[in-house]
């Protein structure tokens, strides 16, 4: 398991002050309003205050006091430390934890290894297959578990080849 989550990705500099727009990877933009600190590269920066308006969030951060501070922020991720992330109800999960598992079938076959998920309002996962990267959404009937701990997503695999760009 990794020591820190990825939250958001800063999109722009907002405003003069230094203020950053950024685009939450949360559940909800809300979710980032519990954060005290996050991280951009490796510097740990105070929220100074968090806003959020249309799906994104607006973030001031200590040490960055100007549009041209924010400016080199752009295109960053915003990470946060895995011990200050909430508890996720059953049945939820990081991507982080995701990422890594191994992806295989009822019967137990391996197909592949999860590379990379996208949320969306169904989620897109990439799955290594082969030496190639498969795309599949997490739609009904797909994943059947999802274990962390194991490192293992099951899938149904008459279902998964149906939504898999095979």
């Amino acid at each position: 398991m990794t020591d820190r989550l990825t939250v958001a990705t800063v999109l722009k500099p907002q405003g003069i002050r230094g203020e950053i727009k950024v685009n939450p990877l949360t559940d909800t933009e809300e979710d980032l309003k519990a954060f005290s600190y996050v991280y951009i590269g490796e510097t740990k920066y105070k929220v100074l205050s968090c806003r959020a308006a249309g799906g994104f969030c607006y973030l001031a951060l200590r040490g960055i006091a100007d549009r041209n501070a924010a400016e080199l922020l752009r295109g960053q991720e915003v990470t946060v430390d895995r011990l200050d992330a909430p508890e996720l109800p059953e049945g939820r999960y990081y991507i982080a934890d995701i990422i890594g598992c191994k992806l295989v079938t009822e019967g137990g076959k391996l197909l592949g290894e999860v590379i990379d998920v996208t949320p969306a309002r169904t989620d897109v996962y990439t799955v290594m297959i082969g030496g190639k990267e498969v795309l599949f959404a997490a739609a009904e009937g797909v994943i059947c578990d999802i274990n962390v701990e194991q490192g293992v997503v099951t899938v149904n695999e008459e279902r998964f080849k149906q939504v898999a760009t095979l």
